[in-house]
This record gives C-alpha cells, structure tokens and sequence, in this order.
C-alpha cells in the first residue's frame, strides 16, 4: 500500500530575477522567501533549455526538451517552409505534468503559456492576470470563470509602454500593485477550500514591473527608485497569505522562469549581420517585380515614422506583413544562413538542402563548417561605444540538444552582450553593421538563469545547490506526488529536493 501523499505547493514569480530573489530574501525584503530558504534548498535554473525566455514555463511544467516540442519563440518559422507565423505554448504537442497524473485534485492559477483548462479535479484559472495574455481567460470547471469575474473582476492585462512617462509609471505602477492584492484574494478564495494534492500557482507583476521600471532601478532616484523591490515584496507576502491557508504538511516549491537584464533591442544588426556579411542575399532587382505601395511607403519613410505607424496596425496585421516581407526579400537559392526576426536574441537558421525549401548548404561537413565560420563572425564583433565583444555567447542547437540539424529550433543563437546603451552600430574586421530603433524599444530583456527553491517534508537538501535544468522540475514534483511510472520527462530527479522515498517516473 502506498504511503499517503502529502499536498504540494508551487508558487512561481513569472520572470522573477535570481539575484534579486536571493538577495532581497537575504537582507529581509522578502521574509517568506527567506524562511523557505532557512529552511530548505535553493538553487539557478540553467543550461542550454535557457536560451529563450518563451518556452520556459513549457519547459518547467512539462519536463520536455525544446528539441522536442521546438518552441523558442513567439514567433517562428514553419518547419518546411520559408513562412513566418506566430507561435504559442499551446500551439505544441506538450502538456504540462499534471494533466497526466491519476485521482489528483489540483488547483492551477495563472500559470503562463501552457495548454488551455483541462477537465481535471479541482480549480483551472488561465490567463486571468499574466504578464502578456494570448489567449481570453478560461476556467475549469467553465463556469467559474463567471464567478471569479462578480468577484474579482474581468481579466486584467496592464500592458507595458517602453518609453513611458513618470505619470504613467505610477499609474502603471499602482495597478500592477492592486492587481497583485486582487490575486491574493483570489488565490486564498479557492486554496481555502477543500484539500488539494497540488497547486501551482504564479503571479506576473513582477515580469511587467521589471521591464517597465528598471530604468529606476538600475540608477535608484526618483519616486519609483524601489517599485520593483515592492512589486517583489508585495507577491512574497501573497505568497506567505497562502502558506498560512496552505497544509503545513506538504513540500513548498518557488520558481522563477527567467532573470532579467539591462538590454536594448538588436533586431536590425541581428539581420545585418547575415546581410551585410554575405550570408542572405537580397532578389536581383529583376526578381523583384514591379515595387508595391507598402514596399515604396517603407522606403520613403524615416524609420521612426514607420515605427510610430506600425503601432497603430492591429498586431495580427503586422504579423502577417513582416512574414512577408521575410519571405519576398531575400534570395534564397543564394542564401547560406538566414535571420529569424527576433527583437533581442540573435536567431539564426542554415538555408539547410533537405529542411529548407530551396536549401543549397549540404548536410555534414558543409553544415558544420557554416556554423563554424558564423560563429567566429559572430564572435568578432565590437561594440564601439565600450570597444568589447558586443557578442557574449554563441549556442549552437547541434551541441546543446542532440548533434543532429532541428527540425523547427534556430541553428544559432547569439546572445548581445549586455549594454546600458542602444547599439546602433557594431563592428566586424570587414564590415559595420548599422541599425535603427525598432517599434519595440525597451531597455531590458531576460538572462538565461532562473530560480528554484524548495523546503519541508521529503526535501533534505540544505542551502546552496549546483545549477540545474528546467527540465528537472518537472520529474522532482511529480516524486512527490505519485509512486506511479509511465512519465516520459527529459529532465532528472534533483538530489535532496525529489523524494527518493517513492519510485519516482522513469
């Protein structure tokens, strides 16, 4: 007979920095966090599944590779084709692990970018107050969704706004503050109720709280000099209102899917880069055909204009006018290695003979001499503001998953190295590559280290831990949940966290 399984809770802070967590807990801004640590494990998230902030919550839950559910972005490329569509967490064949576990009454709040509300004992809240809302606000059972809406009120999204004036910061501010007290309520609203074998549950204001005022955080003046520290001391107390609802009996768990670091956006050298060093090739002036309005409108216009513009496009439209754009400008019976649009992070794909439609680079020995030679190109670039490596990490999805060309992830990753300014230029021994500021210029973007804290009965583990995989969440959880077999996870049992005490999935 199996040993009775005690309730587990999961509480994650959506983008919440490591440092941060860990220093904030450590001098006593955040007491809930630091009791948990006093008392158990702690440890960063890394490895090569961090290389993009989309996908992780994917990765946490499900416990799957990205090499094998391949969302990197939310954006991509569609296997087979040269078209661009956007993607989404629930776009994949991946479920998160509670979705496969027996006679388990759960309770899932708010966990971003995972499959919509399934028909599961217990409570399903999706998309009610996250950080970026895809998709409307759903329950299960459906009909509480009506119920939480008289109580609580409608689905909240309090929008970032790069840019924004002191005004609106507070503004923004103070609703970002009022929404996590509205989430509290909620959470103790059904927690309180009943016996739950597990509850994850996660609040976002600290991922738009981030983004929106690190400008006062990193140089601390001004009235919003602390908003984040707030922000993060307002969710820790939420999270110690539902311990003491919570049973005392069951294992804590606090997450963070990503850190956050100073950044601007190099959407325009990331496809310079290819451009300008020869590695995309523009159609032939014959190619091209007689110009289209919208392609002489874009090269009559400044960029800024263009940009004030586009905001004013409905985001399905823009979607589809950059897809295609990316498809009609370049040559690709010409072109080696391509870009993949992509805000911050460097996304780049092998114009691959056998995966690509009109691939010419040769599997093999021609595949892995390109990815060598990018690299090194990459890695050649400085910044001439500061004269370092304006490239701080190169990833190659050969080397961090399973040797083989993916199927649908980017062939290269670059990541920009860390800047306080906007890099409107980089140069390379044999060329400058140029850019102009997007329509999506913030400061920050997320660092490739998230957040893992554990503490109470079955977990031994004490202090400071080696990294580990996001992957390895998943696994460690289900351990103590169920005895059962049968999970199919590519992540592994964290030593002194899982509870070794039950078999465990394979």
């Amino acid at each position: 007979m199996e040993p009775p399984l005690s309730p587990v809770l999961v509480f994650g802070f959506d983008a919440g920095d490591p440092d941060l967590l860990l220093n904030w807990a450590l001098d006593g801004t955040l007491p809930t966090l630091a009791s948990i640590l006093k008392r158990g494990g702690h440890a960063r998230f890394a490895g090569p599944e961090m290389a993009s902030e989309h996908g992780m919550w994917v990765g946490l839950t499900s416990g799957v590779s990205r090499a094998r559910h391949g969302y990197y972005y939310h954006r991509q490329i569609v296997p087979g084709t040269y078209d661009l569509l956007p993607a989404r967490g629930r776009s994949f064949p991946v479920r998160p692990f509670w979705s496969h576990l027996q006679d388990t009454r759960i309770a899932i709040i708010d966990v971003p970018d995972i499959a919509a509300p399934e028909p599961l004992p217990g409570v399903q809240i999706a998309d009610w107050a996250i950080h970026f809302p895809y998709f409307p606000a759903a329950t299960y059972p459906p009909e509480l969704l009506a119920e939480i809406t008289a109580e609580f009120g409608p689905r909240s999204y309090i929008a970032e706004k790069p840019g924004a004036d002191e005004a609106t910061d507070r503004r923004i501010f103070a609703s970002l503050m009022d929404r996590i007290e509205a989430k509290k309520k909620l959470c103790l609203r059904y927690l309180s109720q009943g016996h739950f074998d597990l509850a994850v549950v996660v609040f976002g204001e600290c991922h738009t709280g981030a983004h929106q005022f690190w400008k006062y955080h990193a140089e601390q003046t001004g009235p919003l000099a602390h908003a984040v520290r707030e922000i993060y001391r307002a969710i820790d107390a939420a999270l110690g209102a539902i311990l003491d609802v919570w049973p005392k009996d069951g294992p804590v768990f606090v997450v963070s899917s990503v850190g956050i670091k100073e950044q601007w956006p190099a959407a325009g050298l990331n496809e310079a880069f290819c451009r300008r060093l020869g590695y995309q090739a523009a159609p032939a002036p014959q190619e091209t055909g007689r110009p289209r309005p919208i392609d002489l409108l874009r090269s009559l216009l400044p960029q800024a204009v263009r940009n004030q513009l586009s905001r004013l496009v409905p985001a399905e439209k823009r979607a589809l006018l950059l897809a295609d754009k990316f498809r009609m400008a370049t040559d690709w019976s010409r072109t080696t290695l391509f870009c993949i649009p992509s805000y911050y992070t460097g996304q780049f794909r092998v114009n691959l003979r056998g995966r690509e439609p009109m691939g010419i680079v040769e599997p093999g020995k021609d595949y892995a001499e390109l990815l060598t030679r990018v690299e090194e190109d990459l890695l050649a670039l400085v910044d001439p503001v500061t004269g370092r490596p304006a490239i701080k990490a190169v990833w190659k999805s050969v080397d961090m998953f399973d040797g083989e060309p993916p199927e649908s992830l980017p062939d290269i990753l670059a990541e920009w190295t860390e800047a306080s300014h906007f890099m409107e230029q980089v140069r390379h021994p044999k060329v400058t590559l140029h850019q102009s500021p997007c329509e999506f210029h913030r400061s920050t973007d997320h660092s490739h280290f998230g957040f893992f804290a554990a503490a109470g009965p079955g977990i031994s583990a004490r202090g400071k831990l080696p990294d580990v995989s996001p992957l390895d969440l998943a696994p460690t959880l289900v351990s103590h949940l169920t005895a059962a077999k049968g999970f199919q996870f590519d992540g592994k049992l964290i030593p002194g966290v899982a509870a070794f005490t039950n078999q465990g999935p394979d």
